[in-house]
């Protein structure tokens, strides 16, 4: 009995602190496009520049969670997170103190350097944390984290916009810088990295057998490219949303500070899709819950781009940030199920990777098509195709699954 409240204390420590990490993460995630219009004045900066600066960091997000996901595997989600948690916190501070473009545009990549190499160990970390029944509430649990230091990112920058669009940065600087030394002291290794390390499966030449026949042979190179595919699509949407939606509701005729308060909803969404979704996942069959998630995507895009009125774009707002990045924690909490613990971190951290190109691309292609006049409307319903797609690759990949006999 001692062991098992040992073990459980040891799982809510870990989820806890991931839930930390999750909300900074959320916080510098949002932080540019809350700061944009006084990033925009500041340098004189065009809305293709501005999704430049956007893409920085996500472009920043790639080899992080590549890099991060491949070491964690070698040396322990621990080091790596820790490491992870500091590089973005300072990087965030010396965005507030960039001089010109190229060095913002530097400062936000170095940034997305260490968001890439957070998530996938949050993700493992707290997978490996919870026993296979709740597994998908223990991820939506953590990742919920991000939604909220979105919303928290979007209250900062409300009360601070008279000290200057630097003041998000700040604070989504300094709080990493004083949470790191808390996860040195209190946060858990994984206990699954522990006993596999322990077999003796840590070794450089196993871990590239490892990667190749986990990735790619024995019949797992379908799951990671439909995998790939659904990550790509999925967060092409989700990121376009997070940097450009203030931005597209003042285009739409919307005040400043009603697009403040959407933004806020989508966040607030986005964690109750989250918990809600990953509540479901443990108990609903994934393919109804996938069929009904990206349906509420659809169905949101097309409200963000017809709304017309201040309560149903507050509505189609909540239910943007629910579904979408609610879905992306389907995504999330799917993902270390096609992968054994001695290449989980890096086969999540790789389909991360492909994600954050989708990520990248989403904000710079929405910035080409407001410069040539698309507008609102035409942006988000253009998403739509994407987000079929999407829901094609993880409706085949669970249909693979269930005619081999794997229980989904």
């Amino acid at each position: 009995m001692k062991t098992v409240g040992k073990e459980s204390s040891r799982t809510y420590t870990t989820i806890a602190l991931c839930f930390v990490v999750a909300l900074l993460e959320g916080m510098d995630l949002q932080s540019a496009g809350i700061a944009a219009p006084g990033i925009a004045a500041r340098f004189g900066l065009s809305s293709t520049m501005m999704g430049a600066v956007f893409s920085a960091s996500i472009l920043g997000l790639l080899p992080g969670a590549l890099g991060g996901g491949w070491l964690a595997d070698r040396v322990g989600r621990k080091r790596v997170l820790i490491g992870a948690v500091a590089l973005f916190g300072l990087f965030s501070i010396a965005t507030a103190q960039v001089w010109d473009l190229n060095s913002l545009l530097a400062a936000r990549f170095l940034t997305g350097v260490g968001l890439g190499a957070a998530l996938p160990n949050l993700i493992a970390l707290s997978s490996e944390a919870a026993d296979a029944r709740s597994r998908g509430i223990a991820v939506s649990l953590m990742y919920c984290g991000v939604p909220l230091g979105g919303a928290l990112a979007a209250l900062v920058g409300m009360a601070g916009f008279a000290s200057g669009w630097q003041s998000v940065f700040y604070v989504g600087g300094m709080a990493p810088l004083l949470v790191a030394p808390l996860l040195a002291l209190c946060l858990p290794e994984s206990a699954a990295f522990r006993e596999q390390q322990n077999a003796g499966g840590g070794g450089a030449s196993s871990m590239r057998v490892s990667l190749r026949q986990g990735l790619f042979q024995e019949g797992a190179a379908t799951p990671t490219l439909l995998l790939w595919i659904s990550y790509f699509f999925t967060l092409m949407v989700v990121y376009m949303l997070l940097n450009w939606l203030p931005t597209l509701l003042v285009g739409q005729g919307f005040t400043r500070p009603q697009a403040g308060v959407v933004q806020i909803l989508f966040n607030l969404g986005g964690a109750t899709g989250s918990l809600l979704l990953g509540l479901l996942l443990d108990r609903w069959r994934p393919p109804a819950l996938v069929a009904l998630t990206y349906a509420g995507i659809l169905a949101a895009l097309a409200g963000l781009g017809l709304s017309e009125t201040v309560g149903s774009m507050r509505l189609a707002g909540f239910a943007a940030g629910f579904f979408a990045i609610g879905g992306q924690l389907v995504l999330y909490a799917l993902a270390p199920l096609f992968y054994p613990t001695s290449v989980r971190a890096t086969g999540v951290g790789a389909a991360v990777a492909i994600g954050r190109l989708g990520s990248m691309s989403g904000p710079l292609v929405a910035g080409q098509m407001l410069a040539m006049g698309t507008g609102a409307t035409g942006l988000l319903l253009a998403s739509a195709p994407g987000i079929v797609v999407a829901a094609a690759a993880v409706f085949y990949l669970l249909g693979q699954r269930r005619a081999e006999g794997v229980p989904v």
